[in-house]
């Protein structure tokens, strides 16, 4: 009875540490070219600042400060971070829905979203 032949394949993979937990990567080279889409950092702080307006917008909490408290947080840290809730519909659109990447940092971005809705939009996806 003839041998099955075996056929073998490699994948070049990487194992490494982030964060105290292992991950299974790609190479380098393959890493550098893949869309990474959003950032899921950014997502979360938007995610959280929505939170945050629902819980001061229902009552539950009657300031930041007792929010920050509630969190764990630092009251300049939330209240920084709160200004995401207050994004232009179009940037959370684009953010949120359409995985659009910023192209500016999460400190950045709340920084923007206190300008008028009209600006934000040419500061988040194509500062100057």
């Amino acid at each position: 009875m003839p041998q099955p032949e075996t056929l073998r394949i490699v994948i070049p993979l990487e194992l490494r540490r982030r964060g105290g937990r292992p991950r299974i990567l790609p190479p380098k080279h393959v890493e550098a070219a893949m869309d990474h889409g959003q950032d899921p950092h950014l997502l979360r702080a938007i995610g959280r600042a929505w939170g945050w307006r629902q819980r001061l917008e229902r009552g539950d909490v009657a300031t930041l400060s007792d929010l920050a408290g509630d969190e764990g947080l630092s009251d300049r840290y939330v209240s920084r971070l709160m200004r995401l809730a207050w994004l232009a519909p179009d940037v959370l659109e684009r953010l949120v829905v359409h995985r659009e990447p910023s192209t500016i940092s999460i400190y950045d971005l709340c920084f923007v979203a206190s300008l008028p809705w009209e600006e934000q939009p040419g500061r988040v996806f194509d500062p100057d």
